[in-house]
């Protein structure tokens, strides 16, 4: 005997499951609403504060104690700097860090211990490991407080993310294709080599050029370094001391002086136009090389 379906019950039912979705809707309308009123009230408030204060000759001086006279030189040349180390360093540890364990390394607990505090490492808070650069690079190392010094420190911030975007990465490119390639009298290598990494490049470079951004912006464990925050002259090596845009912008906040301030949003403004082409540089990989396979 066939069941009788209560039409009222289903409609009301029905009714439910709408109502919950279309509040769940506005809910989530909601907060991202809210997140971007917050960003666009930031954004206005920095470019109004530096639109006066942001041309040539701020890109060209370096720091001064009269904000009519003060510029960013000294920091964007030294974030260069720090680019120069950070980048090669945590790329090759990072990318060969997850061949190794994508590729060569048997599945057991240690691997999965190493695993795991990785992607712990990942979430641990900046000035940690500004206080690890303080006491290996340069005390123990007696690095000073140098480009290499900072470099290095840095690199260790950003090298647990690239391993895991390069894990990632790595780990989605289709077994048919290493297959394939074994099938065809490769060896392993050359397997990784010319099949794995130019499959699995656009993500690497995705999340290695996001986590130098992170890099290029982080302002804590470069002051447990001691990193100089007013510096008239640019570095000529990677031994030499420098600033970087973040510490110039924190020392210009805390100076009494209400036109600092100013000087300060023309310098957040670079700074973000710096991060901006970064992350664009990201996305036109990802969109160019993206399933090439």
């Amino acid at each position: 005997m066939e069941k009788l379906i209560d039409k009222q019950r289903v409609v009301q039912h029905m009714n439910g499951r709408l109502l919950r979705n279309n509040v769940l809707k506005f809910l989530f309308f909601l907060a991202t609403l809210f997140g971007l009123i917050v960003l666009v009230v930031l954004l206005y408030r920095i470019f109004t504060q530096a639109i006066g204060w942001l041309n040539i000759d701020f890109l060209n001086n370096f720091p001064s104690r009269r904000p009519e006279n003060a510029g960013i030189k000294a920091g964007l040349v030294g974030s260069l700097w720090l680019m120069v180390i950070v980048a090669p360093v945590s790329l090759i540890l990072g990318v060969g860090t997850a061949i190794y364990l994508e590729e060569y390394a048997k599945k057991n607990r240690f691997t999965d211990f190493i695993q795991t505090n990785i992607s712990n490492l990942a979430g641990v808070p900046s000035i940690v490991f500004g206080l690890l650069g303080l006491t290996l690079f340069v005390r123990e190392l007696n690095l000073g407080r140098s480009v290499l010094a900072a470099g290095l420190t840095m690199s260790l911030l950003v090298l647990p993310v690239i391993v895991v975007a390069a894990q990632e990465a790595i780990r989605a490119v289709p077994n048919q294709l290493r297959e394939a390639s074994y099938g065809m009298g490769a060896t392993k290598w050359q397997t990784i080599y010319g099949i794995v990494l130019p499959a699995a490049i656009p993500g690497i470079l995705t999340g290695s050029i996001l986590a130098l951004s992170r890099a290029i912006g982080e302002t804590a464990p470069l002051v447990v370094l001691g990193i100089p925050t007013f510096l008239a002259y640019l570095p000529r090596g990677i031994f030499d001391t420098f600033t970087v845009m973040p510490m110039q912008i924190y020392n210009w906040t805390s100076r009494p002086q209400a036109d600092f301030q100013n000087v300060a949003a023309a310098g957040i403004v670079v700074l973000l136009v710096v991060l901006i082409f970064m992350n664009s540089i990201a996305i036109f990989i990802r969109n160019k090389f993206q399933k090439r396979y």
